[in-house]
């Protein structure tokens, strides 16, 4: 039986090899890494991690193959608290996985992945999104779940969140209440533009709240005001791995006691703000997952935030 969810999320689930390197490695070369990490990963899957540390009930939708990388994305998953009922295992295929190499000295990786399937947005799924404030998809679960709430009356869909950070063939964000690209994917939607005229351009294409992340430069909001900008929280970053995943489920994590209309420019700033410090602590681990912190880390680290609002007091 598939439990209730304050957000569900929706797309890819891998499991991943890294790799930290002093430097990138030359062809037909041999280097000794810094450590090698095997752990699970992918967009919608880590951003239900990092809800679910928040304290918030997480649950997934995706899929996995009928191998034993499956199993342990799954066992990973549910140690976590990620409710998975809804993740179909798929007989005689393989699971998503990929080879990370992270090169320590310029901060930047480089990616090799096997990739997931499409999620399947059967009974299970569509009873947690039937009880959902939110749900928050990938570039993996964007089409399935927009073809799936597209049959929906208006007033039985969850709060609508898109992570457009790899860019989503076809895609608008008309309907969307919480559009969240990344800086340079607005740019390649709207134009070389100022930051606050692409996050406007967004809006004038029909989301209600836009967040686009900007790496180490911060990010920037708009609900229904003037746009604004929020430097990044700084630590001493090992990895950047999965940190925009991190953001995204620290996000909705903070806007899980909010419906989706009642969420402002100045709501929008405090979950800004607290998705910042969950995302930045993240990077002190190799992986994108080992070193997500508590709400209580985060509160040790920037003590004149408010904690995290819970769906469950909103309610």
């Amino acid at each position: 039986m598939t439990s209730a969810a304050d957000v569900v999320f929706v797309g890819a689930l891998t499991l991943d090899a890294i790799a930290v390197v002093d430097t990138f490695p030359e062809p037909d070369s041999r280097q000794v890494a810094r450590d090698i990490v095997h752990t699970g990963g992918g967009p919608a899957a880590t951003a239900a991690v990092a809800a679910a540390r928040q304290g918030v009930r997480a649950a997934l939708v995706g899929t996995v193959g009928e191998d034993a990388e499956g199993e342990r994305i799954l066992a990973e998953l549910r140690a976590e608290g990620v409710d998975t009922h809804a993740v179909s295992v798929l007989p005689g295929q393989r699971s998503a996985a990929s080879v990370v190499v992270v090169d320590a000295s310029a901060g930047t990786r480089a990616i090799a992945a096997r990739v997931a399937e499409p999620p399947v947005i059967g009974p299970q799924a569509r009873a947690l999104l039937a009880q959902a404030r939110w749900v928050h998809a990938d570039h993996l679960g964007a089409r399935p779940l927009l073809a799936h709430l597209a049959m929906l009356p208006t007033q039985d869909r969850p709060g609508l969140s898109i992570d457009d950070g790899y860019g989503i063939d076809g895609f608008t964000p008309g309907g969307v209440d919480l559009y969240a690209p990344t800086v340079a994917s607005l740019a390649q939607r709207y134009g070389d533009r100022p930051v606050p005229d692409l996050l406007a351009a967004a809006r004038a294409d029909g989301a209600h709240a836009v967040v686009a992340t900007d790496g180490a430069q911060g990010a920037w909001f708009v609900a229904d005001g003037t746009a604004e900008h929020l430097p990044a929280h700084r630590v001493d970053a090992l990895s950047t791995l999965g940190a925009g995943d991190v953001f995204h489920g620290g996000l909705l994590a903070a806007l899980a006691g909010h419906r989706p209309t009642d969420v402002t420019t100045t709501e929008l700033a405090h979950a800004v703000s607290w998705a910042s410090v969950v995302a930045a602590l993240s990077c002190r681990g190799v992986d994108g997952r080992s070193a997500i912190p508590t709400p209580a880390e985060v509160l040790a680290a920037r003590p004149e935030l408010r904690p995290a609002h819970r769906a469950e007091e909103a309610r």
